[in-house]
């Protein structure tokens, strides 16, 4: 009688056990938005490497640098429908005198779904079919166009925008 007791409570502990809440870096999270640069010069999409560039969410005092990339992957706000960038050149050293800064306008519309206990929710993103990406127009852009590829950003796998610089 007592094995039969001892193995029902060594059941009963290993049944109400549950796994870790990890999330699995396999897991698909919020993706950002990947973002592929080309030589505006050029004819044929040739990737060009963006150097120096510091990127600035609107109201957020902190950057991204990237150095000598041609492709990029920024996060976009998962509270609202815009994020506002400032993609500054010759953002990250000194002197500030040459930065050149264009400002660019996400919009899109956004949907939650769950993903699990461990990693929660995750925020897919879907650009805008009329006024996805807009260039703030100034004197010296030094972007010279932008291309949306592909509005459904899901992952992190594919080109969603293309900047010609």
């Amino acid at each position: 009688m007592k094995k039969i007791i001892i193995l029902l409570l060594i059941t009963l502990a290993f049944s109400s056990c549950e796994k870790d809440d990890v999330c699995a870096e396999t897991t698909p999270t919020t993706p950002k938005v990947v973002i592929e640069f080309f030589d505006a010069a050029n004819a044929t999409d040739t990737p060009k490497n963006v150097t120096n560039l510091k990127i600035t969410a609107a109201n957020f005092t902190s950057s991204i640098i990237y150095n000598g990339t041609n492709k990029i992957k920024v996060p976009l706000k998962t509270f609202q429908d815009n994020s506002v960038l400032s993609f500054t050149l010759n953002g990250s050293i000194d002197p500030t005198s040459d930065d050149n800064l264009d400002e660019i306008t996400f919009n899109y519309s956004r949907t939650e779904s769950y993903v699990s206990r461990a990693c929660g929710f995750k925020t897919t993103f879907l650009l805008d079919s009329n006024t996805p990406v807009l260039l703030t127009p100034d004197a010296a852009n030094w972007i010279q166009n932008i291309v949306v590829v592909k509005s459904n950003i899901e992952n992190e796998n594919e080109t969603h925008i293309k900047i010609y610089f």
